[in-house]
Formats: structure tokens, sequence, C-alpha cells
């Protein structure tokens, strides 16, 4: 069932890909420098649970299905943009009261809300269902009866470790944090580096091809 070809590849390769700095990455790492480090976590699994919306696509064929149509993908494009470029202006506006440089002072997004953004953030990006359809298939037998438990199998390997990677990245985002925690500079420029990276990840997400 599971005869992987160059199933070693597939291991090296999915992990170099997932330490590469990239949009999710950026993603939970700006959380975790918002709220800390259970943030960035929760962050982390809500791109996970995303994730798991590209892998059952693609095993089904959706994938498939955006990637073929210009409009499907543009629409999802968009939607994914517009969304990160939301959270960014709404992070830029984001104030803090009372004593500067105290996390406590900090208006802290709910987790629930926090988890569904990671989420929303990964589900409407189309480069991620791309991606699985491209990349997947070349480590799988063609041949075998069991094709799509081959997919899943492998894009459940990608996501776990993708996700790992992200947790460790939210939890030192949010040590340094908490060594900054009486910095008022830091505190000062927080929101607006969070806002930026967000934004730039949503610019970045309408314009790049």
């Amino acid at each position: 069932m599971f005869d992987f070809p160059n199933f070693g590849l597939f291991l090296v390769t999915s992990l170099l890909i997932n330490i590469m700095p990239g949009p999710d990455m950026l993603y939970t790492a700006a959380r975790s420098l918002s709220q800390g480090s259970k943030a960035g976590v929760v962050s982390a699994l809500g791109i996970f649970t995303g994730c798991l919306a590209h892998i059952v696509a693609a095993v089904l064929g959706l994938s498939a299905l955006v990637a073929n149509s210009i409009t499907l993908f543009t629409i999802f494009k968009m939607l994914g943009a517009c969304y990160l470029i939301y959270l960014g202006l709404k992070a830029l506006a984001a104030r803090t009261s009372g004593a500067e440089g105290e996390i406590s002072t900090l208006e802290a997004t709910p987790l629930l809300r926090v988890y569904w953004q990671g989420v929303v953030t990964n589900v409407l990006n189309p480069k991620v269902a791309v991606f699985f359809l491209s990349f997947l298939p070349q480590f799988v037998n063609p041949h075998s009866e069991h094709l799509q438990a081959q997919i899943a199998f492998l894009g459940l390997w990608f996501d776990i470790q993708g996700t790992l990677t992200l947790i460790l990245v939210a939890l030192l985002t949010g040590y340094f944090r908490e060594l900054l925690n009486r910095s008022p500079v830091f505190w000062r420029w927080q929101n607006r580096v969070t806002g930026a990276i967000l934004l730039w990840l949503g610019v970045r997400v309408a314009i790049y091809d």
C-alpha cells in the first residue's frame, strides 16, 4: 500500500520546504510577537487545520479544478490577500492602553478567533492547493491501487512536520517577546511590525505569480 518511490528524498525535501521562511511562518511569528507564544501556537494549529482542507481537496481532485481554472484561482487568491490586508490594517490600528510596555495592557484577541484566522489565511491561499497538487504526486506510486491513501499520508506527514516547525517558531518568538516585555520602544513598534508583516503578506499573495 505504501510503496513510496524516493521516500527518503521526500523526507529531506519536505523538511527543507517547511523550514524555509514563508507566509505561514511569518504569520505565526507575527501572532507570537503581538500576543505571545500561546497565540502563535494556536495560529499554527489553525494553519494545520487549513492545510488539512487542502490535503482533502488534493485527494478528492478539487485542487486540480482550482489549479486549472484561472477564475477560481484568482477569486481564492484575492480573498486570501484581502483577509491578510484586513488583519494587517487592524493590527496597525490597534493601540495599547494603560502603562506602556506591559503585556497585560495589550488588547488580546480571543484564541478561538486567532485559531480561525489561521484556518482562513491558509484555506484562502490557492498556492497551497497547487503546491500539494504538484509536489505530492512526485513521491507516490501512480500504479498503486491506493493512490489516494498515499497522497493523504504524505500530505498529512508534510502538514504535521510543518506545524511542529511553526510551533517552534511561535515558542521562540514568544520567548524573546517576553524578554522585551519591559521595553517601551518594543511595545510602541510591535503592533506596527505585526501589521506591516500582515500587509506585506497580503500584497505578496495578491501580486505574486
